[in-house]
């Protein structure tokens, strides 16, 4: 009876490497190509815990972040110091920093906007690009506050709701462990509010997030210990690290004015889930793909899964990433 050949998968190492605004940290699994892993909100490298050993497995150098203002990584205290320029560098540090001169990135959430504009301000660095949840939107259009502010009517889209500095950290920060059960609980697929019921990406006048978030048990992929984790995490460095990426939407939008419109032309990988608000509203940019992806592989719309794909759908996500990085070009 013959095996197939499976590479030795060693532990989970954790370092900190100097980036820019100080250090970045890192949890790294296996040998091969790199493949660099960037979180979204409000999660952590831990979000990736799933897929550093099945990519080890796969051989490839599986390596996931904290965020800039995340974890265990620097948290710098003014708000520009979190444009998406600043995270495009953070991305390059690590890559230098783990000896290599390229890499396949791939993002969830706000890391997929990271990980597409890594790859579209910085081809020679990063030669793939995994997009998990949210499109890519090139750059244009109105001003992202202008755009957000006339959405929902009465009510208050989240994004205008966090860019008031202190005021979506005075709702989460003295219960972090009890809003984060709820918040990702109201975007998984099997505990999200029923359709007609009141939407949690709006606020109510004078209400909070909170109020529309589901009051029942964990969703399926989160544990109490798992959850204790990720609550651990921010109730030690508190959630304005965090909220800054909102809160230099604008400056981005002006920061990226040279790349108005642009595709990411490097082989590129989407998937999302039907359940999620994300590839509902942002379904025109699916539909641009063949202008804005042009080198787009694979891209995968997970029926009946919600915002969390890589770890409400690992076994699938991680067959997703492994047969897409197996089929890319050789690194040179």
């Amino acid at each position: 009876m013959t095996h197939p050949m499976t590479h030795h998968v060693p532990e989970i190492t954790h370092r900190l490497i100097p980036a820019p605004a100080g250090r970045i940290h890192l949890a790294e699994q296996g040998t091969g190509p790199l493949v660099l892993l960037v979180h979204g909100f409000p999660e952590s490298w831990y979000s990736w815990r799933r897929q550093l050993p099945a990519l080890a497995a796969a051989g490839f150098r599986a390596v996931a972040v904290d965020v800039r203002g995340y974890g265990r990584s620097s948290r710098p205290a003014a708000a520009d110091a979190y444009r998406m320029l600043e995270l495009v560098e953070d991305s390059v540090s690590v890559v230098h920093a783990l000896g290599e001169e390229s890499a396949v990135i791939v993002g969830h959430d706000w890391g997929a906007a990271v990980a597409a504009n890594s790859a579209l301000l910085r081809p020679e660095v990063f030669r793939a690009v995994g997009l998990l949840s949210v499109p890519y939107t090139p750059r244009g259009g109105p001003r992202p506050s202008d755009v957000f502010a006339g959405m929902g009517g009465d009510e208050e889209f989240y994004v205008s709701y966090f860019q008031e500095p202190g005021r979506a950290e005075a709702e989460i920060e003295p219960d972090v462990r009890g809003w984060l059960a709820g918040f990702y609980a109201a975007l998984s697929a099997d505990t999200m509010p029923a359709p007609g019921a009141p939407d949690p990406h709006f606020v109510g006048k004078g209400g909070t997030l909170r109020d529309r978030f589901p009051a029942g048990p964990l969703p399926a992929w989160l544990s109490e210990a798992e959850l204790d984790v990720y609550a651990g995490e921010f109730e030690r460095t508190g959630l304005t690290g965090a909220l800054n990426r909102y809160r230099t939407m604008d400056r981005d939008w002006e920061d990226l004015v040279a790349y108005d419109g642009a595709p990411v032309t490097q082989p590129s990988l989407f998937a999302g889930g039907t359940l999620d608000a994300s590839t509902a509203w942002l379904s025109d940019a699916i539909e641009a793909y063949p202008v804005t992806l042009p080198g787009l592989v694979s891209c995968h719309l997970l029926e009946g899964c919600g915002h969390w794909i890589q770890q409400e759908r690992p076994e699938e996500v991680n067959r997703l990433l492994t047969d897409w990085l197996a089929g890319l070009p050789a690194v040179r």
